[in-house]
């Protein structure tokens, strides 16, 4: 397929279209989704909208090797998971696909990356192989081009201290970190950031007791001493990135969105305002599944955002056991 069309979408036709499109390929193209469209009985001439479109259980990265191209991968993701855990694998073809897709995500959120000092403390995507993510903000951190951008692991006062040089010198930062990491950076030391993007990723991973999103981003604005904190939303089975600039709203660049599905019936799509059950809509992810049902629970406002509300227990997925082969 023609990718760069995909990174020009301008309007709603413009993305249903390109959708469909899309699933049309990967119909073709994808065994284990073809597989899976042929037993729900969803064809392409079944597909008429965005709503026709069987959205792939995102637990089949655990199990198949979702691809819709016959090329040897460049790089396998994985996700994180308990020891001895099954993790999922994205096998991506084209790593320059998704550097396209999280440069061009990044620059319609944030602006030119050559602007910011990138500081990232993300030590348990760090401790593992594989990470995603990772991959992505390393990349982020060479392209913003600034001598104090990097990781920091464990070295809390160094980091404190290159915080407190980029603040003194008005230069603007984004600090990207999972929510335990940020939590031990303000215990260690009290900030007031004028100049900082603070942004969350991720979870607790174990290390601390999991708090909702409004408490914790209560303790981070108060550590930090600042007004918002922002957020990322990925997984590893995607290529594009939502981001929030406050509040837990997410908002997806042109090539991305998010449906909700019913929680008792995973064909149907609910409209905006109740909860239920994330899909997600990646066109960057092409040469994979771009229709991924994701054991996230969210919700829809009015103004086209979402917002993260939670997960799915293990027992309430449905879908997973429709193919075993």
């Amino acid at each position: 397929m023609e990718y760069i069309s995909i990174f020009n979408i301008n309007s709603k036709m413009d993305f249903s279209n390109k959708a469909l499109e899309v699933f049309r390929f990967q119909f073709e193209k994808n065994p284990v989704y073809r597989s899976f469209c042929d037993l729900l009985n969803k064809h392409p001439s079944d597909i008429k909208s965005l709503e026709d479109i069987p959205f792939l259980p995102i637990e089949f990265f655990k199990t198949h090797n979702v691809l819709s191209s016959k090329t040897d991968p460049e790089q396998t993701f994985t996700s994180s998971g308990t020891t001895g855990s099954v993790v999922s694998q994205h096998h991506v073809t084209d790593l320059s696909l998704y550097e396209m897709s999280f440069q061009k995500g990044f620059e319609a959120a944030y602006g030119n990356i050559q602007d910011y000092a990138i500081l990232a403390l993300l030590p348990s995507y760090l401790e593992r192989e594989g990470s995603s993510l990772v991959y992505m903000v390393n990349n982020m951190i060479q392209q913003s081009n600034h001598p104090k951008s990097g990781f920091y692991l464990d070295n809390l006062e160094a980091l404190k201290q290159t915080l407190l040089d980029l603040e003194s010198s008005h230069q603007s930062t984004i600090l990207i970190g999972v929510s335990y990491a940020l939590l031990d950076l303000m215990e260690y030391h009290k900030f007031n950031l004028n100049h900082t993007i603070v942004m969350e990723t991720g979870g607790m991973k174990g290390r601390r007791k999991e708090l909702i999103k409004s408490e914790l981003h209560t303790l981070l604005k108060q550590g930090f001493g600042v007004k918002t904190i922002h957020s990322e939303y990925g997984m590893t089975e995607l290529l594009s990135q939502a981001y929030s600039h406050g509040d837990g709203l997410f908002f997806t660049p042109p090539w991305m969105k998010v449906l909700i599905r019913d929680p008792e019936d995973a064909l149907t799509l609910l409209p905006t305002g109740p909860s239920g059950g994330v899909n997600v809509i990646d066109l960057a992810n092409v040469n994979s599944c771009s229709f991924l049902a994701t054991q996230d629970l969210g919700r829809i406002h009015n103004n086209g955002q979402f917002e993260i509300l939670g997960r799915f227990d293990q027992s309430d997925v449905r879908g997973c056991n429709l193919m075993v082969f």
